[in-house]
């Protein structure tokens, strides 16, 4: 087994990039620049946060964790927690609260580069600093547990592991790998085209290499979606790459699938010249980019302002006895937010009645606000969430 850093190259496409993949990035640059467009910036917001939960909810079922949204929510919102679904709930809740600060890092340009050390040992420290007890330590098959240490990667003196069939680096080596790691994929930042295909295969490089004892899934997703925020493709935080790895483009085994495959050999003299597949790591970076195009393209859908305004009008028409009540929901959406005494012009009618209207929506959990005399914003009740995104966490199309 090599112990060189070298056993991970190739990291990327260096002499040329494959057609392919420039033309799937091209693809994804545009599309991702169109998202959420004609959404006020407030709604984007609001449908963005919905969008973490969404991602958690995801990232989590690919490690075998199913969490219900609704718990994630209370997780979130600090209500009490039934006992059995309160470690999954709040484990849930550290992955939304770690990739809440990333967004605002990236909005406030201080988002170190994701595939550095300091940023990836930041992730790891911040997820497991809020990780309930019962996810801080590794269970063995002999039944000994190892405590696990918030933002610590594996070292000298460590006990080894193995994933499935794959057996990366030693842990005594693991520094040298994320140095070498660390390098090569600076390189890979100096070009927009180049930015968007090194998240594939940035992707699986750092799960082979397996850095952390535990985590490394969810690290290596989060450090995904930071990797897309810095490429320019975060389309206002309304699209979710592990949405489309839990899912796959025909099957839910597809991630995995094309994990393994990635981590093939070299295959003879026409197969690049490192010591894994350039073959390999051309299709799986294909197989991940496809996935981000079809995340953004189904987002852009979803949150495409005449259908969600339409959706969420037929919602209100039918469970609030008040005609006026679609016409300030369809407002709310489109400017983001509303003072409350700009109701009565936006319906046309008195002061009165225009409280009542108002009164009604946010009773039903349809609009929010900070204080009852600030200005109101659109909210997503839970209990209507999956009318209003019938396929956000499950199987449906979207209604006409």
């Amino acid at each position: 087994m090599l112990e060189t850093p070298a056993r991970i190259e190739p990291c990327f496409f260096e002499e040329y990039i494959p057609t392919e993949l420039a033309d799937l990035s091209v693809d994804i640059q545009r599309e991702a620049t169109q998202l959420g467009q004609g959404l006020h910036p407030d709604s984007a917001a609001e449908l963005a946060d919905l969008v973490r939960v969404m991602n958690c909810y995801y990232s989590n079922l690919i490690e075998g964790h199913n969490t219900r949204p609704r718990d994630i929510e209370r997780a979130l919102a600090g209500a009490e927690l039934e006992e059995e679904t309160r470690p999954l709930a709040l484990e849930a809740r550290a992955h939304v609260i770690v990739q809440r600060a990333i967004d605002e890092m990236h909005h406030e340009s201080t988002l170190p580069r994701p595939t550095s050390i300091e940023f990836l040992t930041w992730v790891h420290k911040s997820f497991y600093d809020e990780m309930p007890d019962e996810f801080r330590v590794i269970e063995h098959p002999d039944g000994t547990q190892e405590p696990i240490f918030p933002g610590r990667m594996r070292q000298e003196g460590d006990r080894e592991v193995a994933v499935g069939r794959h057996l990366p680096p030693s842990s005594s080596r693991v520094a040298s790998f994320m140095d070498h790691f660390d390098k090569r994929f600076q390189i890979a930042d100096r070009s927009s085209s180049g930015r968007i295909i090194a998240i594939a295969s940035a992707h699986h490089r750092l799960n082979y290499i397996h850095p952390f004892p535990d985590g490394n899934g969810r690290v290596s997703r989060l450090m995904s979606h930071a990797m897309a925020l810095n490429a320019g493709i975060g389309g206002q935080g309304l699209w979710s790459v592990s949405r489309g790895l839990a899912r796959g483009l025909t099957d839910r085994g597809e991630y995995k699938r094309m994990m393994d495959l990635a981590d093939s050999p070299r295959r003879g003299d026409r197969d690049g010249r490192g010591n894994l597949s350039e073959t390999a790591l051309k299709s799986f970076s294909e197989w991940f980019l496809k996935v981000t195009l079809d995340q953004i393209t189904f987002s852009a859908k979803l949150f495409d302002l005449g259908g969600l305004d339409k959706r969420y009008r037929r919602l209100v028409q039918d469970t609030i006895d008040d005609k006026r009540a679609p016409d300030l929901i369809a407002a709310v959406l489109r400017h983001g937010a509303l003072e409350r005494g700009d109701s009565q012009v936006v319906l046309k009618t008195s002061e009165r009645t225009a409280r009542n209207t108002l009164s009604k929506l946010t009773a039903a959990g349809y609009l929010t606000s900070s204080s009852p005399k600030t200005p109101v914003r659109l909210a997503f009740p839970l209990d209507y969430r999956e009318r209003l995104f019938p396929n956000l966490f499950g199987d449906g199309d979207l209604p006409e």
